[in-house]
């Protein structure tokens, strides 16, 4: 059995919000280290237009080791894990997959630190409106139904730098906040 926690920045487009009639379309992931979130290796991108739905969510669970008894062997980081959970939940149990539950495992959800840093709102807390993303994933669906799927390899390049860099900056900032806060309330 793995004794090592591997972090894995975790994320899927779809083409639309509805996980029961719509789909994923990618997924990507990429290992970071646990205590800096810097990238190891390279992004992986899963691309259903190059095979089908079914066939990257499979190669994904075989890939990732999510369904591993040792829950720590794939650790999801992400921003609004639970519409990545909700999908993958409902795909595996349409194609009659091994289920998996991103949040009944160990994971980092860092759009929470976001609230916070917007003053605990959520309205304009997403991580186009918190880093350089120069948008949401809405236009995502249109790229797919014209096959522009360049496009969409460039949104998710883009987006996983910035969710990185969001995320490096908080695995820095946050223990030297733990310092100062446990300085004023010695």
């Amino acid at each position: 059995m793995n004794n090592l926690m591997a972090t894995y920045y975790l994320d899927i487009e779809t083409t639309g919000l509805d996980p029961k009639k719509d789909k994923i379309i990618t997924i990507q992931y990429q290992e970071l280290d646990r205590n800096t979130a810097e990238p190891i290796g390279k992004l992986k991108i899963l691309k259903e237009w190059e095979t089908s739905e079914s066939e990257i969510i499979k190669k994904f669970i075989k890939d990732s080791k999510i369904t591993d008894k040792y829950k720590f062997s794939f650790v999801p980081v992400g921003y609004n894990l639970w519409f990545e959970h909700n999908y993958i939940r409902e795909k595996c149990e349409q194609y009659a997959l091994p289920k998996v539950d991103i949040l009944d495992r160990p994971f980092i959800d860092i759009h929470t630190c976001a609230v916070i840093m917007n003053k605990g709102e959520f309205k304009n807390s997403g991580l186009d409106k918190m880093t350089k993303k120069p948008s949401s994933g809405k236009v995502i669906p249109l790229w797919y139904e014209k096959k522009e799927y360049n496009k969409i390899i460039n949104y998710i390049e883009i987006e996983t730098v910035e969710f990185i860099r969001l995320t490096k900056w908080l695995y820095k900032e946050l223990p030297e906040a733990l310092t100062r806060f446990r300085r004023i309330t010695e």
